[in-house]
């Protein structure tokens, strides 16, 4: 029994290792981010689908909890959380690339159903994409990657689900689907 215990305790530790630790602290190398309930999506980056860890801590809020585990964005037709999306886009300048409704500018527009990035047509792809940049010229938003000598610099978690939210209400695409 006392070997079933130290192999189950070995397979766990690896299973931490493998999943929520390895790369740098910023949140940007290897692994997942874990819900508060232990179920956790696997985040990948738009440049090349390498494994992508966000801290667990920045999912500091129900909503970025909710998303960590299913993927699934609780923000979709949330008005006030639209009305903070639209806020955030204008203050990080999302608006000079992808144009004032994001309907694309020298930026693609966003609201599909045509991604330049086919994973954006889902919520966890567009936060992805978001998180992290892309090899077309955006840069990383999410935080401590915006600004890599600055770790309290970029969106949080639920501050890109908001994004989102107002995002998708402009097309037809929820990204839940």
């Amino acid at each position: 029994m006392r070997r079933l215990h130290v192999a189950l305790a070995v397979l766990a530790a690896v299973g931490i290792v493998a999943c929520g630790k390895g790369g740098s602290s910023n949140g940007a190398a290897g692994g997942s981010a874990a819900a508060t309930d232990g179920k956790m999506i696997q985040f990948v980056t738009t440049q090349d689908g390498s494994p992508m860890e966000i801290k667990p801590e920045l999912f500091d809020t129900p909503a970025a909890k909710e998303f960590a585990s299913t993927g699934k964005n609780p923000y979709i037709g949330n008005q006030e959380a639209m009305e903070r999306g639209k806020k955030l886009f204008q203050m990080y300048s999302c608006t000079q690339c992808h144009g004032g409704d994001a309907q694309g500018q020298t930026g693609p527009s966003l609201h599909g159903p045509d991604f330049r990035y086919a994973k954006d047509a889902t919520n966890k792809g567009m936060f992805e994409t978001i998180w992290h940049g892309t090899n077309g010229g955006m840069g990383a938003k999410g935080k401590g990657l915006m600004d890599p000598t600055d770790p309290t610099n970029g969106l949080t978690p639920d501050e890109v689900l908001k994004i989102q939210a107002w995002v998708r209400s402009h097309g037809k695409t929820t990204g839940n689907e």
